[in-house]
């Protein structure tokens, strides 16, 4: 059994049993998902889904201008975000999606393959009027999702991150965490990019009308139905992206709040896409520690990060990296001529 076979070689290895803490349970969940005794870290790749939320424009839920969504793509395709330095030190590929940002890109830009066009249309709509999106663009937007993992896969990546940029979408992720674990929308949400007090009381106010505007707390047997109402299309795309990864039995390195919010809606869809998945860290935005909570997940750092961007999944690759190469590199009490416990 192939469980059995990677305890025992990681038990083998020049070291007290279980010496190497959480490393050794990376070492063994990333051989399950990669159904190989001898498992590998190929090409690992960061992809950063944008786009723009309707209800950002009221000024009701965040702080920072609409605008920032495409002042922050250029940003990232010009190397100076926090993406770009942890990718860049740690050898990780990136690609930035432009999932509906609320922005006409002028023509060479157009043209730059860094970033990948798959824009469903310029932001959702208001949920404070309407559903977000229609049945179609959120079918398209899983489809889309599916289609970035596909052509990574194809090309040898098989370790994967999301990461996010959205003015507006932790109050969307805030509404899925809502329905999905049946919590009341003050416990889930946060700050986001930096709300005072009063902007945190206008913000819960506003979405818990959302919430009883389209009665959210009864879909959370509807995960389709509630991304279609109050999702963002960088997070529809991520919930198609995950469930592709699985899919392609890829190596899923999960980030922070919002991305966290894609995955309850994927795990709602295929509850078998957790087994793929490796907590990076632990988000500073409030509720995202009871989303690990509710997945029975063990994040592997605490840094009180809450930036986004796949920037805690870049920083916690090496360290899925390193849970491997022990497997490979460490020798065992035999071949070291090591004396074993007693």
């Amino acid at each position: 059994m192939l469980r059995q076979e990677l305890q025992q070689i990681i038990d083998q290895k020049t070291k007290p049993l279980g010496a190497l803490g959480q490393l050794e349970a990376i070492a063994l969940q990333v051989g399950l998902v990669q159904n190989t005794s001898k498992p590998t870290i190929s090409k690992p790749h960061i992809v950063v889904f944008a786009a723009d939320h309707g209800i950002a424009t009221t000024g009701l839920v965040n702080p920072y201008p609409q605008a920032v969504t495409a002042q922050m793509v250029l940003n990232f395709l010009g190397g100076g975000a926090a993406i770009n330095v942890f990718c860049r030190q740690h050898h990780i590929g990136l690609s930035i999606v432009d999932a509906g940002v609320a922005c006409q890109w002028e023509e060479p830009l157009l043209q730059d393959t860094r970033l990948l066009q798959h824009k469903i249309a310029a932001g959702t709509a208001n949920y404070l009027e309407g559903p977000a999106m229609t049945a179609e663009q959120c079918a398209t937007a899983l489809h889309k999702g599916r289609e970035v993992v596909q052509q990574l896969s194809a090309a040898g990546c098989n370790t994967i991150g999301f990461g996010e940029m959205g003015i507006g979408n932790t109050s969307s992720a805030a509404l899925i965490m809502s329905s999905l674990l049946q919590l009341p929308v003050s416990e889930c949400v946060g700050r986001g990019t930096g709300a005072d007090d009063a902007q945190l009381r206008t913000k819960i106010s506003t979405l818990e009308t959302v919430s009883r505007l389209h009665q959210i707390e009864a879909l959370h047997q509807k995960p389709l139905e509630l991304l279609q109402v109050i999702g963002g299309f960088e997070i529809a795309m991520m919930t198609g992206a995950y469930l592709e990864a699985c899919a392609q039995g890829l190596v899923m390195v999960v980030d922070g709040f919002i991305t966290t919010a894609a995955l309850l809606l994927a795990r709602a869809i295929v509850p078998a896409v957790v087994n793929n998945c490796i907590f990076a860290h632990c988000s500073g935005e409030q509720g995202h520690q009871k989303m690990l909570e509710a997945l029975g997940a063990k994040p592997l750092l605490h840094l009180d990060m809450r930036l986004g961007e796949g920037t805690g999944a870049a920083l916690a690759i090496p360290l899925v990296q390193s849970a491997v190469l022990f497997v490979h590199e460490m020798a065992s009490f035999a071949s070291a001529g090591v004396s074993e416990k007693q």
